[in-house]
């Protein structure tokens, strides 16, 4: 793989493991939807993994991303029309989707 492949799949390893420091073991809602500046930084790793991804699809073709399409559609969305996000959906980007994103990239970076 390529260098710049590799520098993408990592900032998005990077950018998932930031979320999940910023979230703690015990994931709670709560804590999240109580926190302005929580939701701040899980949003803006979030907009760094919609561009890596992006990025990725688009000068590799070959990696594939479960939901890659989804993925940047969540950053445009956060960036362009982020009055209309709303904190559960964020919540189940972070509990639903990053587990699987996170293993796809790790795959492809040990490979």
């Amino acid at each position: 793989m390529d260098n710049r492949s590799n520098k993408l799949l990592f900032d998005i390893k990077t950018a998932i493991t930031n979320i999940d420091t910023y979230i703690g073991k015990q994931k709670s809602f709560d804590k999240y939807n109580s926190n302005p500046m929580l939701q701040d930084a899980v949003e803006r790793n979030i907009e760094i993994i919609g561009e890596a991804v992006n990025n990725l699809i688009r000068i590799n073709p070959d990696i594939k991303i479960t939901n890659s399409r989804r993925i940047v559609d969540a950053r445009n969305k956060i960036i362009h029309s982020y009055d209309e996000i709303e904190n559960s959906q964020i919540w189940g980007i972070i509990i639903n989707h990053l587990p699987l994103l996170l293993s796809e990239v790790e795959k492809y970076l040990t490979d």
